[in-house]
């Protein structure tokens, strides 16, 4: 008994150490495409509940007013669960509802996680709109 509770205090004081709720920025190697731009990009499940599907709302509605006219900005919508997305979610640890910023310079990839920020305010949609265009 003792030695479970040990392992459940163990288990709890991992999670709050690993999930700070701060954004994560994970370099990436070099890739073929040179171009500097921003791929602000949706992850999502085939099963979404209504903050999911909001969260894809509000991103949509923020590029669409404000980087509409901006070539540098893409917004993508990728399903985690179809087959030919395995990689790409891999590759971002995208495993369900995930928003990335995926920053292109010089022919690097810099990922951030904007997830926690996502479910945080995305059925705010002016709050969300004004931190995300920041």
């Amino acid at each position: 008994m003792k030695q479970f509770s040990i392992l459940t205090l163990f288990a709890i004081s991992l999670l709050f150490v690993s999930c700070k709720g701060e954004v994560q920025h994970k370099e990436q190697k070099q890739v073929s495409n040179t171009k500097n731009q921003i791929e602000v990009i949706d992850f999502y499940g085939t099963h979404r509940c209504v903050t999911c599907k909001a969260i894809e709302a509000s991103t949509k509605y923020t590029i669409e007013t404000y980087f509409l006219d901006e070539p540098k900005v893409i917004f993508k919508t990728v399903n985690v669960d179809d087959e030919k997305n395995y990689d790409m979610a891999e590759n971002f640890e995208a495993t369900g509802t995930a928003l990335f910023l995926n920053v292109i310079k010089n022919g690097k990839e810099t990922h951030i996680d904007l997830t926690d920020f996502a479910f945080s305010k995305g059925k705010e949609q002016e709050a969300f709109s004004k931190e995300l265009k920041t």
